[in-house]
């Protein structure tokens, strides 16, 4: 397996999204970091991406099927792109015009139709705008936005070749 195959290049994304998760994981359970609703919205992106790309390299199609997949992976890439710019959006704005803190999700879940639910996750809250951890200079959604950036980047290439 040649490392400019289809079949490696949806492995290496597979391993991108999963060594993303790992440290979303390590973050909330060993650092402390409580995942706020928009960052929940990326993990979920991630994950989607991350499983997509698991069946390319295991199914290793041909180029329909090899378009098909990156579409799919290209589709969760931009949803979390579009939660992390939300949450960067959130976090440059001054903290009187925040949205309001939402109540817990099982609450959410018992009390609210589904559609309102999406709807209070996808705007964001005050938690979204919490700047709880940052490395070299950068908060965590601008981080996941450089890798939905990558994702994107791998899914187009995936998606144009013609070999």
């Amino acid at each position: 397996m040649s490392l400019g195959s289809p079949r490696s290049i949806f492995l290496i994304a597979f391993l991108g999204c999963a060594l993303s998760m790992a440290a979303a994981l390590y973050l909330e359970h060993v650092v402390g970091l409580a995942p706020c609703p928009l960052c929940i919205v990326q993990r979920v992106c991630v994950i989607g991406a991350g499983l997509i790309c698991l069946l390319g390299a295991i199914q290793n199609p041909a180029r329909t099927g090899r378009r098909v997949y990156s579409t799919l992976a290209l589709l969760f890439a931009l949803l979390g792109s579009i939660a992390a710019l939300r949450q960067i959006w959130l976090q440059g704005i001054p903290p009187e015009e925040l949205p309001s803190c939402l109540p817990s999700l099982e609450y959410m879940l018992e009390a609210l139709p589904f559609q309102e639910i999406i709807r209070l996750v996808l705007h964001g809250t005050a938690d979204c705008a919490d700047v709880g951890w940052s490395f070299l200079g950068l908060t965590l959604p601008e981080w996941c936005l450089i890798f939905f950036i990558g994702l994107i980047t791998l899914g187009s290439w995936q998606f144009s070749r013609t070999d």
